[in-house]
């Protein structure tokens, strides 16, 4: 509907215009040759209107639309406003301008109004996420519309790619451990729907289990959830996009990825490392403990089978392949804590 209310505003003033060069070029003689040029120009006015001024005009405005839609309202005014210190910045510098030569007397000003202007943008623009930070996040747009949720003010957590596909975040919001809302930026979300739309079949499920993650957090968690479209074009790589973001809200990121966990670290902002949480938060098991395990697959030293707890510890049972796919009471052995989470050795109870 757009692109044809262009079209048609187009053609009536290319139109206007090719009748108005007609009547120019036959004010003194209407030959029959004048007059079939006039024709000529109607039409090949109408004609470039129908395949120019899409191109010229509607996408342009479509695309600023389109950026206008992602400002929240606390760019928008701070925008307003750089723009406007700008320009009075601009008519102070006129008197001084205008008494330059031809043609610079009246180029001068124009340039000074556009970049003065530009550059007011600019900075005030750009430190919308720091008075956003300092206001508590009201002026952020929340990605569920905010709809039957209270809005928290307590701490703020910035959600990165894998810490959302992982999924258990969900969990962790629905039964209250985060006291505070999630901060998921632009850029996250523009990752994970790159994710998602990948050729590869392991990425693109990976991304639509991110995409269901977020809808069930929308729908079920008490958390409520921000999007910002703060971005820092000078950065290229998420993860120090999500590392400068949370230096300047002073607020943690919750994540799952180790080397983000790291240059996090490095950079002095405070990390949730989801597996650590996990981690801490399995049961705890002593030397001398008995206990009933499941032997199901066998071990890779000589005797050895394998079985798990209910929350995914390993257990290592000595002599257990002999058990396979029983169920056996086993004794505590020793307990080891590795990077990858925590394991159990045991012997079967009687062995001695």
């Amino acid at each position: 509907m757009k692109g044809l209310l262009a079209r048609g505003v187009g053609a009536l003033l290319l139109v206007a215009g090719g009748f108005w060069l007609g009547r120019v070029v036959t004010s003194e003689k209407t030959s029959p040759t004048e007059s079939a040029l006039s024709l000529a120009l109607l039409v090949i006015g109408a004609a470039l209107a129908a395949g120019i001024i899409p191109i010229i005009f509607s996408r342009p405005v479509e695309r600023v639309q389109r950026r206008l839609r992602r400002l929240s309202l606390l760019q928008i005014g701070l925008g307003g406003l750089g723009l406007t210190a700008g320009l009075i910045v601009s008519v102070l510098l006129v008197p001084a301008l205008s008494r330059l030569p031809e043609p610079a007397d009246w180029i001068a000003p124009l340039v000074a109004a556009v970049v003065a202007g530009g550059t007011g943008i600019m900075l005030l623009a750009g430190r919308s996420g720091e008075l956003s930070s300092l206001l508590g996040g009201r002026f952020s747009p929340p990605v569920n519309g905010g709809a039957g949720k209270n809005w928290s003010n307590g701490q703020r957590f910035l959600v990165d790619t894998s810490a959302i596909i992982d999924g258990r975040i969900a969990d962790i919001s629905e039964a209250g451990f985060i006291q505070g809302s999630l901060v998921l930026p632009r850029f996250v979300l523009d990752e994970l729907r790159h994710i998602a739309d990948s050729a590869d079949a392991l990425r693109r499920n990976r991304g639509r289990r991110g995409l269901d993650i977020l809808n069930r957090l929308q729908k079920e968690s008490p958390v409520p959830i921000e999007i910002t479209d703060n971005d820092y074009e000078d950065v290229q790589e998420v993860d120090s996009k999500l590392v400068k973001m949370a230096s300047t809200l002073s607020c943690p990121i919750i994540t799952n990825d180790f080397n983000l966990n790291r240059v996090a670290e490095l950079e002095g902002v405070r990390v949730l490392n989801i597996n650590q949480l996990a981690n801490a938060v399995k049961s705890v098991v002593l030397p001398g403990e008995e206990m009933a395990i499941r032997v199901i697959q066998e071990g890779k030293e000589a005797g050895q089978g394998v079985g798990f707890l209910d929350d995914g510890t390993m257990v290592v049972v000595e002599g257990g392949r002999r058990h396979l796919n029983d169920e056996i009471e086993i004794v505590v052995t020793r307990v080891l804590q590795t990077v990858a989470g925590r394991m159990i050795f045991a012997q079967p109870k009687g062995n001695g």
